[in-house]
């Protein structure tokens, strides 16, 4: 194995395991998986780098598609960059199809929206002034985040439970949509 391709191998591993965040979508139904690749949209080009004891890289990656494995959403896609060795001087570029899992970056909920308007009371002598109260209460949803997670689930009783193949349809029409633009 060269250098080049040592490097390249390298580059790709990194992104893989580093994954893309996407914002959560709400409940969606099972989708057919799509069919064919759309062209990729360039406004949906997101940086790419990456270092290692020998180089580094630099490109971006374009998602063309979303698809399901299992219960996990894939992005496939389209890297291209520039590998570079230490000294910083380019040694090979990179054009490549490639598939990495979709994580779904930290969803918050409101739980609480409470607002109180200015009170006046007069209880035998104690007067209590209060200007108005707004209180809010959101719960991050994330890794670690035990009571986030369990009160953004209760908020979220009623709604259908959201599925793989229907994130990837949806994310698959929204590509759709901004390729017409």
């Amino acid at each position: 194995m060269t250098h080049r391709q040592r490097l390249t191998m390298i580059a790709v591993t990194v992104i893989a395991a580093l994954g893309l965040g996407f914002a959560g979508a709400g409940p969606a139904s099972a989708a057919p998986r799509a069919a064919a690749a759309a062209p990729p949209v360039t406004a949906l080009a997101t940086p790419v780098t990456g270092t290692a004891d020998n180089g580094s890289f630099a490109g971006t990656f374009t998602p063309t598609t979303f698809t399901t494995q299992g219960d996990k959403v894939l992005a496939t896609g389209v890297l291209t960059g520039t590998v570079s060795d230490v000294s910083g001087a380019p040694i090979g570029e990179v054009t490549r199809t490639v598939s990495m899992p979709v994580t779904v970056a930290a969803v918050t909920c409101q739980v609480l929206n409470l607002v109180l308007g200015p009170l006046h009371l007069d209880l035998l002598g104690l007067v209590v002034d209060l200007n108005q109260v707004h209180l809010v209460i959101t719960a991050v949803q994330a890794a670690g985040n035990l009571l986030g997670n369990l009160l953004c689930a209760i908020t979220h009783l009623l709604d259908g439970t959201p599925t793989a193949g229907g994130l990837a349809a949806l994310l698959n029409a929204i590509l759709a949509l901004l390729g017409q633009l």
